[in-house]
């Protein structure tokens, strides 16, 4: 199981047909106030965030995931455009695993859907 937390259309149909293709569970999440609890319901193997959305607060999830104690072994992986040399920071300072630019998210999407 993966859970996303993206609301960005276009993003969310690629990754979901690319799921659906591989036979990988997904879930959306696009409540920014569910987040964290979706999370430690669902208990998945990888979360994947959009650091751009400014609906879903992504860098206030992964503080939160990340300092619980229960969540912080849980993977994250953030897609950012690659310009954004802010959030890219600010996302490492709060704790995600790994941060990539959205086109080598999606050039590496198969991989790591796979991989989680």
């Amino acid at each position: 199981m993966i859970v996303c937390v993206v609301d960005d259309l276009i993003f969310s149909i690629r990754i979901s047909t690319a799921a659906k293709h591989l036979g990988v569970a997904m879930y959306f999440e696009r409540s920014r106030d569910k987040v964290v609890s979706t999370i430690a319901e669902k208990r998945p193997s990888l979360v994947i965030f959009d650091l751009n959305s400014a609906r879903l607060d992504p860098l206030a999830a992964i503080t939160a995931l990340k300092a619980d104690p229960d969540l912080r072994e849980i993977r994250t992986l953030g897609y950012v455009a690659h310009v954004d040399g802010a959030t890219i920071a600010a996302a490492r300072d709060a704790g995600i695993d790994e941060v990539l630019a959205r086109s080598a998210f999606a050039e590496r999407l198969g991989e790591i859907l796979t991989s989680a």
